[in-house]
């Protein structure tokens, strides 16, 4: 549908530095960004500004040094660290001879890269049509021609309307398939909540190892690279823990500043597993210098996607990057885990946070001694798939008796869902409802 320059390999960073902090970039995370995309960077140009040039978006002083470096490197493409309109790219490319990427631009091309299944296509797809859709005007000299004379009149569109009508029948075409996926995505949280399977999903910032420590912690073999945006499309697995039973742990595409509206839209089925978990996993690189700033981007992502009231537990990862790594639990001032510090890479920390998840998440639980007949081997057999036996005997006149330990709202639906009252079965109560949820300094408050 475009024709524009052909994009290469070898690229000129441009960066500005703004007196505004709103309009400010990172010029390290956008080389690391030109990295992941597989781009060489040829050398930075660089500049600061009150405010950004309409025409431009640089002065033309600069615009004029951007040509010669163009030139004397034979760049293939160069790269604004910022947001350009599609006026100030065309100006641009009119006046360097050469492909111009704004930061948008440039992050849709890695998740293009990275998409590996059909869902995620479509949702670059989409993101890069609506981003495309704006940048049709004047993209090339014939799109305002009609063709004329005996065999070459058209249906009276220009090119551009057909481009443009053409991007939007794609557009519609993506959206209906991906209304189906999330419909699907919908009926997979449905019946979980019916299993009240509860989901943990793994959120942060780019490259902060949410991947290493989803890993670390369902032995999967899910791609993880120190590279941005490594993880595009979201997996899930399950966790077994002790108390809390089977987890959902979604691992899902890390947030970074300024991250575009349209893959916030286009990745609406995806972030929905964010907004619909009973609790957060916000990863965050505790050794990357702007971690405040990383922690309040993260956080502003959540509130656009309406995330913002789960509750969420702070995971600090690369602790072996610091001087003096320790491996700790932080309590709020009542006694509840708010933060892990570990590192994932080398397995620091695990076996603490696994014990927060299973105090979280198994809220209150039930512990009962029961003296099974053997006609109830059945019941005796689901008490094992549930994992709630704890310790299991034999009375004198050969019966089982059984200690368990469930979720209270396990062993209300075991009540409603088995023929016979179980009460019958109940011989010693051990220490009725116990909640894991205020424990503080290794000591469990028991609930009668």
């Amino acid at each position: 549908m475009l024709e524009r320059y052909e994009g290469g390999e070898s690229a000129i960073l441009v960066h500005v530095d703004f007196t505004s902090d709103h309009e400010r970039e990172d010029l390290e995370e956008l080389k690391l960004l030109t990295d992941s995309a597989g781009v060489t960077t040829c050398t930075v140009l660089t500049g600061s500004r009150s405010s950004a040039q309409s025409k431009f978006f640089i002065g033309t002083g600069k615009v004029d040094e951007l040509a010669s470096l163009v030139q004397m490197y034979d760049a293939d493409v160069v790269i604004f660290n910022h947001s350009l309109r599609p006026s100030q790219e065309r100006n641009l490319e009119r006046v360097i001879h050469c492909r111009v990427l704004d930061r948008t631009g440039l992050i849709l091309d890695i998740f293009a890269q990275r998409a590996r299944t059909h869902e995620g296509k479509l949702q670059v797809e989409l993101a890069q049509l609506r981003h495309l859709s704006t940048r049709l005007v004047g993209s090339r000299a014939e799109l305002g021609r009609q063709k004329g004379g005996i065999g070459l009149r058209g249906p009276g569109e220009m090119q551009l309307e057909t481009d443009r009508r053409l991007l939007r029948e794609r557009i519609k075409y993506i959206q209906k398939r991906l209304e189906k996926v999330s419909s699907q995505r919908e009926q997979s949280r449905r019946s979980r909540k019916r299993n009240e399977l509860p989901t943990v999903s793994l959120v942060g910032y780019t490259n902060a190892g949410k991947s290493t420590l989803f890993n670390r912690l369902t032995d999967a073999n899910v791609y993880a690279a120190d590279q941005l945006f490594a993880t595009l499309d979201p997996t899930l697995r399950k966790l077994e823990l002790p108390d809390a039973g089977t987890v959902i742990l979604a691992d899902t595409v890390g947030f970074i500043r300024h991250l575009p509206h349209d893959l916030i839209a286009a990745f609406k089925a995806t972030l929905q597993e964010t907004r619909d978990a009973d609790l957060l996993l916000h990863v965050v690189d505790c050794a990357d210098e702007q971690m405040r700033e990383n922690i309040d981007e993260v956080n502003s992502v959540l509130e656009q996607i309406e995330a913002d009231d789960v509750p969420v537990l702070m995971v600090f990862n690369k602790i072996d990057k610091l001087d003096n790594p320790s491996c700790r639990v932080e309590l709020d001032e009542e006694g509840k885990p708010r933060a892990v510090w570990l590192s994932a890479q080398e397995a620091l920390g695990i076996d603490e946070l696994l014990d927060v998840l299973n105090q979280l998440l198994a809220g209150v639980l039930v512990e009962h001694r029961l003296t099974l007949p053997a006609s109830a081997s059945k019941l005796r057999s689901r008490l094992y798939a549930m994992k709630g036996v704890i310790s299991e005997s034999f009375g004198e006149q050969g019966e089982f008796v059984v200690d368990i330990r469930l979720r209270q709202a396990d062993w209300q639906r075991l009540l409603k869902q088995e023929d016979e009252p179980l009460e019958r079965f109940i011989s010693d109560r051990l220490l009725g409802k116990v909640t894991f949820i205020n424990q503080k300094d290794g000591e469990t408050n028991g609930l009668e």
